[in-house]
Parts: C-alpha cells; structure tokens; sequence
C-alpha cells in the first residue's frame, strides 16, 4: 500500500520516485501500476502509470528480518506470474503495458516459478530465523523483480481477478495479498482444467511454505454460494483481467473452480 501511494504521488506530482522497500511481500516495488481499493477495502481498478520507478534498492539483510509470512505471501504473488502469463500467450491478450507477451518476458516468468519451486521452502526456514541465505536472496528477487517484470510484460489472467473478487468478503479482509492470490491461482488452475501434476505441485508448494490453500484458510469457515457467487460475480467484471484466460469465463465457471479448489485444497 505504502509503495503504490508513493508512486501515484509521484506521477500525478510529475516527479521521481525511488522504491526501498524493507519486505518483499508482493511485486509492486517494480512495477508501472498502483492497485486502488474504495474505503470499504474491495478492489476499485489499476492506475496504469506511464512508467517504472526511477530506483528500486533492496537491502536483503533487512528484509530478511521482516517476519516470514511476508516473505511466504510476496512467494505467493510471485506464484500466479507464470500460470497468468502463459494464458495470455495462449490467449493473445495484452499484458499490463498494451502490448504482446515477448519470449523474454515469457523466460522472466518462467524463471520466476522455477526459482521458487526451487528455493522458497529452503527460503523460508532461513526467514524464520531472521537469517539471509542465498535462497533468501533468490527468492526476494524472485517475489520482486522477476515477478514484477514477469507479470507485467506477460500479463494477468485468473488469479489475481479471483484476489479481486475475495476482496469482497470481510473474512478475507486481514490477509496478505499474496495470500489470497496463491488461492485464486489454484482456482486458475481448476478453472483451465491444468494437469493433475501441476496442480498437486502448486498445492504443496502453498502447503509447505504455509500459503491458504481452501476457503477456510481464507478465514471462509462458512460457505454460502450466494456469497461465493458474488465473489465470482466480481472476479468476471467487464474490465477484468479473467477475460485474458483462452476461454470464455463466467462467473457460473468461477463458482465451480473456487468449489472444486477448496475441496482439494482442504485436505
């Protein structure tokens, strides 16, 4: 939040922003967008700024200090970059900046997931100790750079218009970002009907490093559809990214991916 508001400030008073920031909880210190919420908490829309911050400078022994469930929700916004960007290569949607996904950015969200298959668990019992390990360094780079450049260059799709949706219930209100896309990635995945392997690989990644995986990890204890619906409702908006997926969506489709996410999730 406070990264977004410095850099709308910073266009809207025509000046240079540099971005330090002290956790790496979500890819939004690279990018050339701020997300704006009403007062109420729930999405509103993506302000598209004309350009990246001037600087972005991490010290990785501070953030390695941050507590480690920040470090587990940026792996969670990192998680979607990859699954969003494929779509909108398969579909031909334009990324964040109006143009095509390119093969670099493609390799750059790639190369985001892999980092973290690799390293975010081994990333994680480090964090825990307050500790920088060189998988703590990947993996900041991983959540920051290549999730922000990937992300932006390939495209969002599903997950972070599910996030989207969640935003409308107060349950989910008190978690991370991050958190909620890891979820809205499974739903992605069950959305688009995605092997069984990827799915089981992107559950116990979630599972081991302590991303939600059901709705009751989302603080959804109850499940009432006519909620779920309106969830769905707004993840499928007119202007939202779901409809970068290579299929027509619905929220009707949405209702059934979220359903069947949580069900296997909450094993």
């Amino acid at each position: 939040k406070t990264l977004d508001t410095a850099k709308a400030l910073a266009y809207y008073s025509n000046l240079p922003v540099i971005i330090v920031p002290t956790i790496a909880s979500t890819d939004a210190p690279c990018s050339a967008l701020s997300v704006l919420y009403t007062d109420d908490g729930i999405f509103d829309e993506y302000l598209i700024l004309p350009s990246n911050p001037n600087i972005v400078l991490m010290d990785t022994e501070i953030i390695a200090k941050a507590p480690a469930r920040l470090l587990a929700s940026g792996m969670g916004d990192a998680l979607a970059t990859y699954f969003e960007a494929r779509a909108c290569e398969q579909s031909g949607a334009l990324n964040m900046g109006g143009g095509l996904p390119t093969k670099a950015a493609m390799a750059l969200a790639k190369l985001c997931f892999d980092t973290l298959i690799a390293d975010g668990e081994k990333a994680m019992f480090a964090a825990q100790k307050c500790v920088c390990t060189k998988a703590v360094e990947n993996i900041i780079e991983a959540n920051t750079y290549l999730s922000g450049i990937g992300f932006e260059s390939g495209g969002l799709a599903a997950a972070h218009a599910i996030h989207n949706g969640l935003t409308a219930l107060e349950e989910c209100h008190d978690l991370y970002h991050g958190e909620k896309v890891a979820f809205g990635t499974l739903v992605q995945l069950f959305l688009e009907n995605a092997p069984m392997e990827e799915i089981d690989e992107v559950l116990f990644f979630c599972k081991n490093i302590g991303l939600p995986t059901s709705l009751e990890d989302l603080g959804v204890n109850s499940i009432e559809r006519e909620k779920l619906l309106e969830v769905a409702k707004l993840a499928c908006a007119p202007e939202e990214t779901i409809h970068n997926m290579p299929f027509k969506v619905t929220p009707e489709k949405v209702l059934a991916a979220i359903l069947a996410a949580d069900n296997y999730g909450g094993y």
